[in-house]
């Protein structure tokens, strides 16, 4: 059965009345929010299905939740081959190396999830 539109006169046009069902909240991380970009910029068609279907949230929480677990496992497969210096002889060094398997692993991410 489809449901059945009502619509509000403003003037000479007849506006559907469409209201959102009650949303969770959560905040977006980094990978949700380069998802919804990436999503605008270059695929609006389906940014647009999924925000008319109220999707969108919903699909950009499960791919900022699968970015962070995968990102935890790649660090620590990372870790495992490419063992750091000690980070209290030099700090320094130990934060070059992080950041450097960090950004390996975000190229990964981006390329499966976010970009695609």
């Amino acid at each position: 059965m489809k449901p059945q539109l009502t619509y509000i006169r403003n003037g000479d046009y007849l506006i559907p009345n469409l209201t959102l069902e009650s949303t969770e909240q959560r905040p977006l991380n980094k990978y949700g929010r380069m998802r919804r970009t990436f999503l605008k910029e270059h695929r609006p068609t389906q940014y647009s299905i999924l925000a008319m279907t109220q999707k969108l949230f919903p699909h950009l929480w499960e791919i900022q939740e699968t970015a962070e677990r995968r990102l935890n496992q790649m660090m620590e497969e990372l870790l495992a081959q490419n063992p750091a210096p000690d980070k209290a002889t030099d700090p320094m060094a130990w934060v070059q190396h992080m950041n450097s398997l960090k950004a390996q692993a975000e190229e990964t991410i981006f390329a499966e999830l976010i970009y695609s």
